[in-house]
């Protein structure tokens, strides 16, 4: 049995701040993006926006104009760490200064510039909604319906990272592997896998946007986030026919999986070995 040394526990320990780091972030993100929205317009607090005022006034109020200008750079602060640190020029350099670690450190400042964008966000709430329902009974049961829907958008979400590879995602897998000597698990994987990881940066593409655009209320900060992360989510990966056919043939492969178990066993095992 290997005896373990101060480099492995150093690994495991980055490798665990970073898994605590970006699990706390994304709950902060949930509330931040989705829940939160919901909850304010059912709770009957003070109104987001201001109808009253016209969008000819309310584009040229200067603390309306001052709450764009710094959401805006933290959108712009958020994406710009998010794909430089993917650049394959940027990607290598840190790879070849924090070896194993790089996917822990991308993860980790990723979820510290969304610390950064959540916490500094500023709400207008001197402009109009884009739409507000406010109409009984419509008032209580559309905030409900979003609620729902989020929710059922959100499990989706983690039961899509947890296929393809959470520990992996995060760079958990990568330090075990390094600990056990074993390589990088991303080599492990059939060509195709590869191929579809390097294509499909954001797996949750749909679900993301449901969520970004299905609101009760819909103030101007919130178009904001959801017009600027939409396009970065949209422009974020490319994937081909290629991708499309690989995927179909895993969802298949894990629907006979959960249609026979038993009978497919042997299947599956051979199916994990070959993609």
């Amino acid at each position: 049995m290997a005896s373990v040394t101060f480099r492995d526990c150093f690994l495991c320990v980055s490798a665990l701040i970073t898994f605590v780091s970006v699990f706390v972030t994304g709950a902060d993100f949930v509330r931040f993006v989705s829940f939160r929205a919901i909850y304010h317009n059912l709770s009957g607090a003070a109104p987001l926006c201001r109808d009253s005022v016209p969008w000819s006034v309310a584009l040229r109020d200067g603390v309306v104009l001052k709450a764009v200008a710094v959401d805006v750079f933290l959108l712009v602060l958020f994406s710009v760490q998010h794909s430089l640190l993917a650049w394959t020029p940027v990607k290598q350099v840190c790879q070849n200064v924090f070896g194993v670690l790089f996917r822990s450190v991308y993860c980790f400042t990723t979820a510290a510039a969304l610390q950064i964008l959540m916490h500094y966000w500023q709400p207008v709430t001197s402009a109009p909604c884009l739409w507000s329902v406010r109409t009984a009974p419509w008032d209580i049961w559309f905030p409900l319906i979003c609620f729902i829907l989020h929710f059922l958008c959100w499990a989706i979400i983690c039961s899509i990272l947890l296929i393809f590879d959470y520990p992996e995602l995060l760079g958990i897998k990568q330090v075990y592997y390094e600990c056990l000597g074993l390589g990088d698990p991303l080599l492990l994987k059939s060509e195709r896998a590869q191929r579809l990881y390097a294509h499909l940066r954001h797996p949750v593409c749909v679900e993301l946007l449901t969520v970004l655009w299905l609101l009760p209320t819909f103030p101007l900060d919130r178009l904001l986030l959801a017009v600027y992360l939409s396009a970065y989510l949209i422009l974020a990966h490319s994937l081909d026919a290629q991708d499309c056919a690989y995927l179909r043939r895993q969802l298949r492969s894990k629907l006979q999986l959960f249609s026979a178990p038993l009978e497919g066993s042997d299947q599956s095992n051979n199916t994990h070995k070959t993609d």
